[in-house]
C-alpha cells in the first residue's frame, strides 16, 4: 500500500525558460498542455483519505482520480474530464478474458475525486509556483460542481471525494500498476476523438 500527502505537494510540472532560444515543437505542445482540466486517474484495489487521523473517505476496487484545476477552466472541461474518466476502460473483462475491456460503470466499481492543484506546479529553480492553478475560493465551488457531475453521470453512492483545501493522507493500492493522465484541451482532440471512443 502507498501513503502519500497531499497538499500541499505532490507532482510538479517542470517548466524551463530561456529568451534566447526557440521553443521546439515538443515544448509547445506542452505549452498549448497545460490550459487544460488535468486529471491523473489510477486503477486501484483500493483507495482512501485521511483527515486529522481519521478516514473521511474510501473507496474497494476502481478509480482514484487526482484533479488538477486551470485557472481557464470551464464547464466544457469538466464535461470532458467526467466522460473520459467514467468510460475509460481500464479493467479487464472476466468474462471474456479481453484486456483493457471494461470501464468503472461497467464494473460497479467506485471513484475517489481528490482535488490537486500542485497537479499545475511548475519549479523557479527549486522552489515550487502554482500560480496557473485556479484560486482557492474559484475553485471550491468549481470542484463541487465536477463531483456532481460524476454523481449524475454514474451513481451517487459510487462517487466519493476528500475534503477540499484540507491537509489530507491519500492511501491507495495500484493495481497493475496503472496510471493514466487526462488532460481536457489537447490540440488533437477533435482528431483523435474517434479514435479514443473505440
Amino acid at each position: 500500500m502507498h501513503s502519500f500527502s497531499i497538499s500541499p505537494c505532490y507532482a510538479c510540472v517542470i517548466r524551463t525558460k530561456n529568451k534566447h532560444k526557440t521553443l521546439s515543437p515538443l515544448n509547445k505542445h506542452r505549452n498549448l498542455q497545460i490550459r487544460a482540466m488535468r486529471a491523473v486517474v489510477q486503477r486501484v484495489g483500493s483507495a482512501s483519505v485521511e483527515v486529522d487521523g481519521r478516514i473521511v473517505s474510501e473507496i474497494g476496487p476502481g478509480l482514484l482520480v487526482l484533479v488538477g484545476l486551470h485557472d481557464s477552466d470551464t464547464e466544457s472541461d469538466a464535461d470532458y474530464i467526467c466522460r473520459k474518466v467514467l468510460n475509460m476502460r481500464l479493467f479487464p473483462n472476466e468474462s471474456t478474458g479481453k484486456g483493457w475491456d471494461q470501464n468503472v460503470m461497467q464494473r460497479n466499481y467506485g471513484v475517489l475525486l481528490v482535488s490537486q492543484f500542485t497537479l499545475y506546479g511548475f519549479l523557479k529553480g527549486n522552489k515550487p509556483d502554482f500560480h496557473l492553478a485556479m484560486p482557492p475560493q474559484k475553485a471550491k465551488p468549481f470542484y463541487e460542481g465536477l463531483v456532481d457531475k460524476f454523481r449524475k453521470a454514474y451513481k451517487p453512492d459510487a462517487i466519493k471525494d476528500g475534503i477540499f483545501g484540507a491537509m489530507m493522507k491519500v492511501s491507495l493500492v495500484n493495481d497493475g500498476p496503472v496510471t493514466m493522465q487526462l488532460d481536457s484541451s489537447q490540440p488533437s482532440k477533435n482528431t483523435t476523438e474517434v479514435a479514443e471512443e473505440s
